[in-house]
């Protein structure tokens, strides 16, 4: 019996050992923009080595949370963990060099520098910066092998597409261990969907990072592993998607 006992214990142990570590935690946030009142009580989560997909309608909060987590807004109440550390008096650099890779909507590249220049600013989230870091991981040129074709020209002369594949990869290029993606597929011709879609589930498969997307399309949120909906800039639902139902669907993804 005691044998059996120890075998349990151990298994279980085991168990444990493997259990996804819980990356990022946000309880009670409460964010403003002046005295209006955007997000309300938002508590969510983000694991090791999944997809979770924040969905709602246009101006619900859902990109307020997201500058909130990187240090460009401030809350007013509540807490971000990141790796079980409070992230309240770093600033947005300070975030990016503890792993958290952001490409906000719009996605923001550097018109006039070329694309091999955009990449590398990239990795100045790495330790020690440019500085210590000159050489361009070759994955990124494995998910987007477009932009290794490109790497002389400017970045305002790509495409929309291009240009979003292009923000994805220097975010990457800083090693973060959660990347926030502000609607990654905005605006975007569907083949290129497609390969940031597959593109962002190779990272999580390889990389074992979490990534915490805002989006509207559906296939995309499908490729999730979890969702949370947002309304009025709080959490009204959540679970995994596969159980998201047409009715969610219908309420937090309708344009």
């Amino acid at each position: 019996m005691r044998r059996l006992l120890d075998a349990e214990i151990s298994t279980c142990a085991a168990h444990d050992l493997v259990k996804p570590m819980t990356i990022l935690e946000i309880r009670g946030l409460n964010t403003y923009y002046g005295e209006s009142h955007i997000l309300r009580d938002v508590d969510l989560t983000v694991k090791a080595g999944e997809m979770v997909c924040l969905i709602g309608r246009n101006g619900v909060g859902k990109t307020t949370l997201l500058k909130s987590l990187i240090g460009l807004l401030r809350p007013r109440s509540g807490e971000i963990l990141f790796n079980g550390e409070g992230l309240d008096r770093h600033p947005p650099h300070q975030r990016a060099r503890a792993g958290i890779g952001y490409v906000p909507q719009g996605r923001e590249i550097i018109p006039h520098l070329t694309v091999e220049e955009n990449l590398m600013l990239g990795m100045e989230a790495l330790p020690g910066g440019l500085a210590r870091n000159h050489s361009i991981d070759p994955l990124v040129y494995e998910l987007f092998p477009i932009l290794q074709e490109f790497l002389p020209r400017k970045g305002g002369d790509l495409s929309g597409g291009q240009q979003q594949q292009l923000a994805i990869a220097r975010a990457l290029l800083g090693k973060p261990k959660l990347l926030l993606l502000d609607e990654p597929t905005e605006g975007i011709q569907p083949n290129i969907v497609q390969d940031i879609e597959r593109a962002v589930r190779r990272i999580i498969a390889e990389t074992g990072i979490g990534v915490l997307l805002v989006e509207q399309h559906l296939h995309f949120v499908r490729q999730a592993d979890r969702y949370y909906a947002m309304q009025r800039g709080g959490i009204v639902a959540s679970g995994p998607t596969s159980d998201l139902s047409q009715t969610v669907v219908d309420q937090f993804l309708s344009v």
